[in-house]
């Protein structure tokens, strides 16, 4: 069964978020370390949380692997990936794994 993993990055009071960096490097950093391992990637750019409501989010990744196997791969290779994170943010993000349910 298909596993996700999403990465939420909460807007908060003194948080910051560097979109040009996350999508220029951070990004590209995921590619490079964790690509092999993964069966796809969505990352969506808050711009709302509903109509005259401000995001929550300032982004929100969400990576999708064929099995846990393939999630439990890309994992051991994140080092990099989790050590670049203060150079675009300072936000402790949220994490969520889950079973593909559709």
């Amino acid at each position: 069964m298909s596993v996700s993993l999403q990465v939420l990055y909460p807007i908060g009071d003194g948080t910051t978020f560097d979109y040009e960096y996350y999508f220029s490097k951070h990004m590209e950093l995921v590619g490079e370390h964790m690509g092999p391992h993964i069966g796809s990637t969505l990352v969506t750019k808050g711009i709302a949380g509903g109509p005259d409501t401000a995001a929550g989010y300032y982004a929100i990744a969400s990576i999708v692997f064929a099995d846990q196997e393939k999630m439990d791969a890309a994992m051991q290779a994140a080092g990099p990936v989790m050590e670049d994170i203060p150079k675009f943010t300072n936000v402790q993000p949220n994490i969520l794994i889950g079973e593909v349910a559709g």
